[in-house]
């Protein structure tokens, strides 16, 4: 199959409002499509989807697919992947990305398993690059790099799928950047009859009620953020860290090694397995940095480490380092903000 096919986005949707992390993805989808000269496309499966497309539209998207049906909401997993599925048979797309989110987890093996496409799971960046295979002799032009890290952290791997189409990734919320293209752009919307995509056996399981609870951790909006990780030492240590946040007006945050020591709740964790973060200001204690860690935080405005090993590799990264155990300089952070704030 030649790759003059185009590039399509999953876009989530509740609330009449699309998924910032389909909106991310949709920002990433312009760029690669520009660079292989392709459409960028998306795909909304729900109910009440009156005008969605002027969600979408403005961030570059040519082709916009709408299937709407009451019974395609709330999600389940049948219809939707169906429609996926079938679709993308019809189209053929080159790339197809969705959010890591639950649906995206849910929806994206099954459509690539069906498709025998294959799926990078949690990606962190996505290029566009060639591909040499050595052993076949082969050369590929024009690849998805579908880059994330590999071996619990300690390498980056980048993925290529030469042979099987479309190439598939998901990506986390905020990894990628957010960025409208054109409030003006508009491209064509194509309404699908969701019984040619779907068959009635999809629409077995039907779902009485739905609670989705709301994260009440704010990590994500949050323009200061001071984190810890285990070099932090304790429960007891992460309330000084909780004490400079509530002086500073910041959130606090922490490395999977400190969640994982239990020290603090996992909704707060930063990083590859944890959410991507973009603040003002990010105060690292104790915090090694690991590359999942670094991951999630790297876009950072400031950075400033706090830690008692001078080479630490957060340091490297850091923008101001401050040499010390965070017992020691933590009080004197908080007493110095608390003077100068009056």
């Amino acid at each position: 199959m030649a790759d003059k096919n185009n590039l399509i986005v999953y876009c989530e949707f509740e609330d009449g409002k699309v998924a910032d992390v389909s909106l991310e993805l949709l920002t990433k989808g312009r760029q690669l499509a520009d660079r292989l000269g392709v459409k960028l496309e998306a795909v909304v499966v729900g109910d009440n989807l009156k005008d969605i497309e002027k969600q979408i539209f403005p961030f570059g998207v040519d082709t916009v697919y709408k299937v709407e049906d009451k019974r395609l909401y709330p999600y389940t997993s049948l219809p939707h992947s169906s429609i996926l599925i079938n679709l993308f048979k019809e189209i053929e797309p080159q790339i197809a990305f969705m959010g890591a989110t639950s649906i995206g987890r849910d929806l994206g093996p099954r459509v690539s398993s069906s498709l025998h496409s294959g799926l990078t799971a949690d990606c962190t960046a996505l290029e566009i690059g060639d591909y040499t295979d050595t052993r076949e002799n082969k050369e590929f032009k024009d690849l998805l790099y579908q880059i994330r890290p590999a071996f619990g952290g300690n390498i980056v791997a980048t993925i290529v799928n030469p042979e099987c189409r479309p190439q598939m990734a998901t990506v986390r919320e905020g990894v990628m950047k957010k960025e409208v293209k054109d409030s003006n752009y508009t491209g064509k919307v194509v309404d699908l009859d969701v019984n040619k995509y779907t068959s009635p056996e999809d629409f077995v399981v039907d779902i009485i009620d739905r609670h989705v609870e709301k994260s009440k951790v704010n990590l994500k909006g949050s323009p200061i953020i001071v984190a810890g990780g285990y070099g932090v030492g304790s429960k007891e240590n992460f309330e000084l860290l909780e004490q400079l946040a509530d002086t500073l007006g910041a959130e606090v945050g922490a490395s999977r090694a400190a969640v994982d020591a239990g020290w603090i709740d996992h909704d707060r964790q930063i990083g590859q397995t944890g959410v991507t973060v973009r603040p003002k200001v990010y105060i690292a204690c104790g915090i090694s940095g690991q590359i999942q860690h670094i991951a999630g935080m790297q876009d950072s405005s400031l950075i400033i480490s706090i830690n008692t090993d001078p080479d630490a590799p957060i340091n490297q990264i850091a923008d101001y380092v401050i040499t010390g155990s965070m017992e020691e300089v933590v009080p004197k952070l908080i007493k110095y903000y608390k003077k100068n704030s009056k």
